[in-house]
């Protein structure tokens, strides 16, 4: 049955600008002085556009930055691929930020700020966007910045020989781009984007060197060539990816807390998949930052002295359990609404991240703009509930183990995992939403697969449940899994090819209109019937949390609260 949200619900729609506006976020530094506040800044973190009026990140007042030195900073997965237009990784993202800049800079109240267009006009049919390009641009290999090399990384992103797993997605309606004069770049849409100016500020749609596209075609992924503040130097596979500053850099974007090169000398991204041994590593001085602290090791870190957390909420797609209602048992809707209502979401997400993630109420972070407040309170634990449902379905019997049969089939459910996914203790996570499960009499299968299997199993519908969460300051994230033409094979993650002409309709109107007031209404109701039909379990909001030395200064969140290291330095030991 249609739901639509009633015209009053708008109210409950976070509009942009919402937040307030500053030239630029500064990583949230909570020490030992900070503990008693620190419970109430994540949650206002949680709960607004995720920003804070925290100052630099460890630095005393007054401090002016020192050049030299090389921060090292452990993360927990390795790259796969550091072609920006390939891999829709999170540390590709921040690995490349480093390397790559973007035509514009959003800020965190979703205003855009020129970086390397100076400026642009979107014509009154929403379909040509036109950009005036700085013109003392050069990329690490020499190469100069012009029209050409836009038009060059935006094709590069959309042709099919990249097999982009996530940029393509973004240009989605991209019709070709043209170069008039050298400093404009046109971009011309087959149908309007709302998103697209987003899209462009991100670090997986940044503007590659034309030459190496062109001569380094084969090895894109490994050797990037950019034209930002840091250039790539190595990279030791399993082990770190080493940049190295850009002596020449001398075009940050608007809004940047210092003009010219980076502060630092070098930037390694060690490859240290186990928390302690980060942690480890971070207390002995063997590196500076530690990348997705553990929710115990964030509590320890916030009272040991000569340390600090820097931490921001991420909008977007929250974590979330997608349940695939095209086949299987899960497309029955009274199943899917009984385990979400089997799984005790507050209680565990309390349990496993100690206050440092908060319960999340629908597909969307609530700093994310358009989140509909709607949302909240739909999805409660109900195991009574969940009980009727699942006999309303027909699953009456039960089998020795306890769990509910039907037609002398037991109720299971797949959910496929793989390493890469299993960051942010979602493993803890997921062993206690399995034993959730089994009160109600639903046996959950918690599969563990190499990245192949696991693409497979996605791809291929033998998935019942899968466990994403992807960062996007933009409710259009919601059509990258939802719409119908959002498939894997067009770089989108709707895995499970649902295709449902009324969710459609309201994705494609916040996509396509230039009205926030449009855009608000269509997203909050698209929100909605996500949560109604139960498309998806919300379990909880990401936050990016590092661990870090107190000599480290200057650390700053963009807008999809990957950490930026442009304005960074180290302070004296």
């Amino acid at each position: 049955m249609p739901i639509t949200v009633p015209q009053s619900a708008s109210d409950d729609i976070r509009l942009p600008g919402a937040g307030r506006a500053r030239p630029r976020r500064r990583a949230r530094a909570l020490g030992a002085v900070a503990l008693a506040a620190a419970v109430l800044v994540a949650t206002a973190a949680c709960g607004s556009s995720g920003s804070g009026s925290g100052g630099q990140a460890g630095a005393a007042e007054g401090s002016a930055p020192v050049d030299g030195g090389t921060l090292r900073f452990a993360a927990e997965v390795e790259p796969d691929c550091l072609d920006p237009a390939v891999s829709p990784a999170d540390v590709t993202g921040v690995v490349d930020r480093n390397v790559f800049d973007s035509l514009v800079r959003l800020d965190d109240a979703g205003t855009f700020h020129p970086w390397l267009a100076k400026s642009w006009q979107v014509s009154p049919d929403g379909l040509t966007y036109t950009f005036h390009l700085r013109t003392d641009v050069l990329f690490h290999d020499g190469t100069k910045l012009d029209a050409a090399a836009v038009k060059a990384s935006l094709e590069h992103a959309v042709a099919p020989a990249t097999k982009s797993l996530y940029a393509g997605g973004l240009l989605e309606g991209f019709a070709g781009a043209d170069a008039p004069d050298p400093a404009t770049a046109v971009i011309r849409l087959s149908k309007p984007r709302a998103a697209l100016l987003q899209a462009l500020s991100t670090p997986y749609l940044g503007i590659q060197s034309p030459k190496s596209l062109a001569d380094n075609a084969a090895d894109l992924c490994r050797k990037p060539v950019g034209s930002g503040p840091f250039s790539f130097e190595s990279w030791e596979k399993s082990t770190s990816v080493t940049l190295k500053r850009n002596p020449a850099y001398a075009w940050g974007p608007e809004g940047a807390a210092h003009t010219g090169a980076a502060h630092l000398d070098k930037l390694v991204f060690q490859i240290v998949p186990e928390d302690s041994v980060r942690q480890g590593q971070l207390r002995s001085g063997q590196i500076e930052i530690a990348g997705n602290a553990a929710p115990a090791r964030i509590a320890d870190l916030k009272t040991a002295k000569g340390f600090q957390v820097l931490q921001q909420a991420a909008p977007g797609q929250v974590y979330a359990l997608f349940l695939n209602p095209v086949s299987g048992v899960l497309s029955d809707e009274r199943v899917r609404s009984a385990f979400a209502r089997s799984i005790q979401i507050d209680a565990l997400v309390k349990s496993v991240y100690h206050d440092t993630r908060h319960r999340a109420q629908g597909p969307l972070g609530p700093g994310t703009v358009y989140y509909n407040k709607a949302v909240e309170g739909v999805i409660g634990y109900d195991p009574a509930a969940a009980g009727k449902l699942l006999d309303d379905a027909g699953w009456t019997g039960r089998d020795a183990d306890g769990y509910r049969t039907k037609d002398g089939k037991r109720l299971t459910l797949v959910w496929p995992t793989s390493a890469y996914l299993s960051r942010d203790s979602r493993d803890l996570l997921a062993q206690g939403v399995q034993a959730d499960a089994k009160k109600v009499g639903i046996e959950l299968q918690y599969v563990n697969q190499d990245p192949g299997t696991f693409a497979k199993t996605a791809m291929g519908g033998g998935a019942n449940v899968l466990g994403f969460s992807f960062v996007r300051p933009e409710a259009d994230i919601l059509r990258h899994y939802f719409g119908s033409a959002s498939t894997a094979e067009k770089g989108g993650s709707n895995l499970f090819r649902i295709s449902d002409p009324q969710l459609d309709g309201w994705l494609d109107q916040g996509a396509t209109s230039s009205d926030p007031a449009v855009r608000g209404q269509a997203y909050g109701q698209a929100q909605k019937y996500v949560v109604d039909h139960v498309l998806e379990v919300p379990l909880y909001v990401p936050v990016t949390a590092l661990g870090a030395s107190s000599r480290v200064r200057g650390v700053d969140f963009d807008a999809i609260a990957f950490p930026l290291f442009y304005d960074a330095w180290l302070a004296a030991r």
